[in-house]
C-alpha cells in the first residue's frame, strides 16, 4: 500500500503565533511533526505552509515544502492545493497529519492509511478511542463520534454523544454513563478525488453549528471509515503549557 502525506502548517495560529517554529527539546515543532510522519512508511512527506519563514526553516531539515495560499480557510484546503498541483490521481491516498502534534504515533499514521485502502467504498478514513469518563464526555473540546456497525461514522459532535439516558437519569457519574462514546483523533486519509470534491463544497449548516469541518462530508454523503486507534497520540499543541507537557513528554521517551 503506497500513501503520503501532507502537514498543513501555518503561522497565524490566534492563540499561539509561530506555532510550528516553537522550539520544542531544541528543534522546531514543525521538524518533531516531520520526523514522526516520516517513520509512518509514507511515500512523500509534503509541509504545506503559507509563510516563508517556516518553508526556510522546513528546508534547513530537508523537508520538502509546497507554499500554498494564504486565503486558504482550513488544512483541507491547502492539502487539496497540494494534490492539484502536483496532479496526483484520484485513487491516491493522503494522510493529513496536523503541524501541531509533535507525539503523533507513526503507527497511528500508517494504520489510518490502510484503513482507506481496505474500504473501497470510502472516502475518508479517520481514527478514534475510547472515552475514559464522563468529565471527557461533557467536554465540549472533546470532538465524540458515533459508528456504524459496519464502522462508518454516523455523527461527530462536541455534545455527549451517545446520549446514555437510563444511566443519565439516575445520576450515574460511572462507566455507564459513557459506554459506546468514542473520542475522535483528528487524523484523516482521503481518496484524492474525494478530497477534491470536499475542499469544493460551501461550508455546510452543521459544520457551521459544531465547528466541525468532517460534518460537511457527512452532509454530502461522503463515508468515513473509522477504527480504534493502535496508540492514543501524546497531546497537541496549542498553548505555552501545552509545549511543556510536550517537551517533558519527548524528555521521558
Amino acid at each position: 500500500m503506497s500513501f503520503r502525506v501532507v502537514i498543513p502548517a501555518r503561522y497565524a495560529s490566534t492563540r499561539l503565533p509561530g506555532k510550528p517554529l516553537r522550539t520544542i527539546a531544541g528543534r522546531p515543532m514543525i521538524e518533531h511533526v516531520h520526523a514522526r510522519a516520516t517513520l509512518s512508511g509514507a511515500s512523500e512527506v509534503i509541509v504545506a505552509t503559507d509563510d516563508e519563514r517556516i518553508a526556510a526553516a522546513c528546508r534547513g531539515f530537508g523537508a520538502d515544502v509546497a507554499l500554498t495560499d494564504p486565503a486558504h480557510p482550513s488544512g483541507t484546503d491547502r492539502l487539496a492545493e497540494v494534490a492539484r498541483t502536483r496532479r496526483w490521481p484520484g485513487d491516491a491516498i493522503v494522510v493529513n497529519v496536523q503541524g501541531d502534534e509533535p507525539l503523533i504515533p507513526p503507527k497511528v499514521v500508517a494504520q489510518v492509511a490502510a484503513l482507506l485502502a481496505a474500504h473501497p467504498g470510502a472516502a475518508i478514513a479517520t481514527l478514534a478511542t475510547p472515552i475514559r469518563s464522563v468529565e471527557e464526555l461533557k467536554d465540549p473540546n472533546v470532538v465524540k463520534v458515533v459508528v456504524s456497525a459496519e464502522g462508518r461514522a454516523l455523527y461527530f459532535s462536541r455534545a455527549p454523544i451517545p446520549w446514555q439516558r437510563d444511566a443519565a437519569a439516575r445520576g450515574d457519574a460511572g462507566p455507564a454513563r459513557h459506554a459506546l462514546a468514542q473520542r475522535h483523533i483528528g487524523i484523516y486519509a482521503y481518496r484524492v478525488a474525494a478530497l477534491l470534491a470536499l475542499a469544493a463544497l460551501p461550508p455546510s449548516p452543521l459544520e457551521e453549528a459544531e465547528r466541525l469541518e468532517q460534518l460537511r462530508a457527512l452532509e454530502h454523503g461522503l463515508a468515513i471509515v473509522l477504527a480504534t486507534a493502535l496508540e492514543v497520540p501524546g497531546p497537541g499543541v496549542d498553548t505555552e503549557a501545552d509545549l511543556t507537557t510536550v517537551e517533558l513528554a519527548l524528555g521521558a521517551r
